[in-house]
């Protein structure tokens, strides 16, 4: 032991003799400062090649050569998104100076939703609108308006509209196998309830392991309503990759990529791309083993999967049922077919959703607290979409769940038998992803935005993907999807190798540029366009 001892601190003793105490000192504080400096930059959560490259794009922008080609592309750009967004007729860009009587406001408002050309009310498009019905409009529209003035955050001024939030977490719970203990809120849409699960356990792994730099393992595929979380949050993404054929996601490598800093893990049931659901139960036995809270996404599919079986469809393990599953996302606003600014968040025990809510004891406006983001809520959304609920019920949702479960396996076959496409994994719910081998798989959602479908593009790898509503239940729509899709995939076949063009090409080269932040600037300009008004250099009478 000694020996073993000497040949440690023999080199030491060496290097010291002869020094004086404020060398020894000097050496001995650089050096460990030093090794802390590099054990920081070694050992973060984001990987050294990845800081490392993104320092290098950003110092390549401080060239002025360099500088000026960006901000020419992004000005293009820029001009570009503008030019196509931009809607005819006038823009109101300062109050009038009456009030607008209210058979003018509402033309006008009735000419504003009829711009765009996309024929969404017969099932052209991918998503966006699940349910379409005059009649349940004509209701929640009514409910709305009787509760419009309402705020849940006044309990004792709308002691009703609590009420009906309750009833609607509640039952969703029920749905979806909570037990007495079970919980939850409700919020103004996906990204809202995965923000509030992310904080959650954020705050509960600060109090309960003292973890100050948290990070949650999660696949490629999960929303990035949990990247957009984590931003907010301070909370570091460890994406962990899918599997190539079934694009769920790899359990070896997410148990590989937990550490002692991990506070959640993600499970999508199912996730945005492809469709498709990863192994939740493996996820929650890993939860288990480390003693880590499960958060299962179910923002897209939620309110479709929990009818699914008794729709006649089987369907695996994905929620409270399971040991280890600690929370769930689910959005009202999409299968469940209420009202935009709709979503729900649950969880198995009330000590993760204590650590959801913010709660200010100091303030001199009194003690306050919040469940959600948001601190005055709209009670009107909370009414409608109990009503819609309520009118469903159980019977409708199975109804509407197995019309749409048979439309999408209906279009999964013709799809998969088509020569030149295939399909990415095996869908769990509505949605399916399509790409080629063949072809830029772009060439053909560019054939298909001409004749009025709008899909949602797909990147790494390059893919398409529709998502099945209620919509596309109508006669005819499946089939005329189908034979659009055979018909331009052979037009395409007679020339594979065309370039892509249009807007469909962005989505090509964007994938190919390896700076990112520029395709965040790209995107920034997109974000931008959308509050495009024209400006106006007369002065104006006010």
């Amino acid at each position: 032991m000694e020996t073993h001892l000497r040949l440690v601190t023999g080199p030491i003793d060496r290097m010291f003799v002869g020094r004086q105490p404020w060398q020894i000192v000097a050496i001995t504080t650089t050096t460990v400062l030093g090794t802390i400096w590099l054990c920081q930059v070694l050992f973060q959560d984001e990987s050294l090649y990845s800081r490392t490259k993104k320092k290098v794009f950003k110092l390549a922008r401080l060239i002025p050569a360099v500088r000026r080609k960006v901000d020419a592309e992004i000005k293009k750009i820029n001009d570009n998104f503008v030019k196509s967004i931009s809607q005819p007729g006038k823009y109101y860009t300062d109050l009038p100076n009456e009030g607008m009587e209210a058979a003018q406001i509402l033309k006008t408002v009735d000419e504003y939703l009829n711009l765009g050309h996309y024929r969404w009310k017969e099932g052209f498009i991918s998503g966006a609108v699940y349910y379409y019905n005059p009649e349940l409009i004509k209701l929640v529209t009514e409910v709305y308006g009787k509760a419009s003035y309402t705020n849940p955050l006044h309990p004792d001024v709308f002691p009703g509209v609590c009420k009906m939030e309750a009833e609607v977490v509640r039952m969703t719970a029920t749905l979806f196998h909570g037990g007495p203990s079970a919980c939850g809120t409700m919020t103004t849409g996906g990204t809202e309830s995965i923000m509030m699960a992310c904080k959650a356990y954020r705050d509960y792994a600060r109090e309960n392991r003292g973890i100050t730099k948290p990070n949650m393992v999660m696949p490629t595929t999960a929303h990035t309503g949990f990247d957009k979380a984590a931003k907010y949050l301070g909370i570091f993404t460890k994406n962990v990759p899918v599997d190539k054929a079934t694009t769920e996601v790899n359990i070896a490598a997410m148990e590989r990529a937990i550490n002692r800093n991990t506070v959640m893990l993600v499970g999508s049931a199912p996730n945005f791309p492809y469709g498709t659901m990863d192994d939740i139960e493996a996820i929650a036995a890993l939860g288990r083993k480390y003693n880590i809270p499960v958060h299962v996404d179910a923002c897209l599919g939620g309110f479709l999967i929990v009818f699914m079986k008794r729709a006649g469809y089987p369907v695996r393990p994905f929620d409270f049922s399971i040991p280890g599953v600690t929370s769930i996302s689910a959005d009202t606003h999409k299968y469940g077919f209420s009202p935009k600014g709709s979503s729900i968040v649950l969880y198995s025990e009330k000590v993760y959703r204590h650590h959801q809510y913010t709660v200010t004891t100091d303030w001199p406006g009194g003690v306050y607290g919040s469940p959600t983001v948001n601190g005055s809520r709209a009670g009107g959304i909370i009414a409608a979409t109990w009503a819609t609920m309520m009118s469903f019920g159980l019977d409708g949702y199975v109804e509407a769940t197995k019309r749409i479960i048979d439309t999408t396996r209906y279009m999964e076959q013709k799809l998969r038998a088509m020569k030149n496409i295939f399909i990415y994994g095996t869908p769990a719910t509505s949605v399916i992803g399509i790409g080629s081998k063949d072809f830029d798989i772009f060439l053909l959602a560019g054939e298909l935005s001409n004749l009025g479908w709008n899909l949602n593009s797909l990147q790494f790898p390059s893919g398409i993907h529709i998502c099945v509503t209620y919509m596309h239940t109508q006669n005819g729509v499946a089939d005329k999807f189908i034979e659009d899709v055979r018909t331009k995939v052979a037009l395409i076949m007679k020339n594979p190798s065309q370039p892509v063009e249009g807007k469909m090409a962005i989505y090509g080269v964007a994938q190919s540029v390896p700076d990112r932040e520029l395709i965040g600037d790209f995107t920034k300009c997109f974000i931008d366009s959308m509050f495009y008004t024209p400006i106006d250099s007369a002065p104006t009478d006010n």
